[in-house]
């Protein structure tokens, strides 16, 4: 059994859809003060920085401890999760007719020492978008979208902001999963 470092719903889900025993112990890091710490970084090393420190934040008591983090960023502007339904009006104009790079990492430590780490790009096309879609968009999905980087949910009507979308589904929900299970089976925490 390994321990997530995440209160994230999509990470349980992708992980307990795959078989994974997992405890859930969330982080507790200051994201901000981290990210604040990296000016100039690339979102990428913002998102393994993120994923690496929640993963050494707590004590697996000998277990693995997964973290994970995504990160994403428009023309290169980086983009948390909108702290009010405004904000998240003014991230989606931005986004509208650009492309957004979503940087998905996850990093293992095991004893305190980071035994595995990876992230993963997911290139999102966002269509133009009318301030009577983002309206009518933001009165079906806020709250919800307030936990979520780039103000959207794929599993709900997310999709309907893209035009199209490169990377793998994984990645786009938050977590690049198939690299994870292959750390867990090198770790001997799954059956090869």
């Amino acid at each position: 059994m390994i321990v997530l470092a995440s209160k994230s719903a999509s990470r349980r889900t992708m992980l307990g859809a795959v078989g994974v025993e997992f405890e859930v112990r969330p982080a507790a890091i200051d994201e901000r003060a981290l990210e604040a710490g990296m000016e100039g970084a690339g979102a990428g090393q913002v998102a393994l920085a993120l994923a690496e420190a929640k993963a050494l934040s707590v004590d697996g008591l000998s277990r693995p401890v997964l973290g994970s983090d995504s990160v994403g960023s428009v023309a290169g502007r980086r983009f948390d999760k909108p702290a009010s339904r405004a904000q998240a009006a003014e991230h989606l104009r931005f986004f509208s007719g650009k492309t957004m790079e979503l940087h998905s990492a996850a990093a293992i430590a095991v004893g305190g020492k980071i035994r595995w780490s990876h992230v993963a790009l997911a290139l999102l096309n966002v269509r133009v978008l009318s301030d009577t879609f983002i309206e009518s968009y933001l009165v079906a999905e806020w709250p919800e979208v307030s936990q979520c980087v780039g103000v959207f949910r794929i599993e709900a009507l997310g999709p309907q902001l893209f035009e199209s979308i490169e990377g793998d589904m994984f990645t786009v929900l938050g977590m690049p999963l198939l690299p994870v299970l292959g750390a867990l089976r090198a770790l001997e925490e799954l059956p090869a």
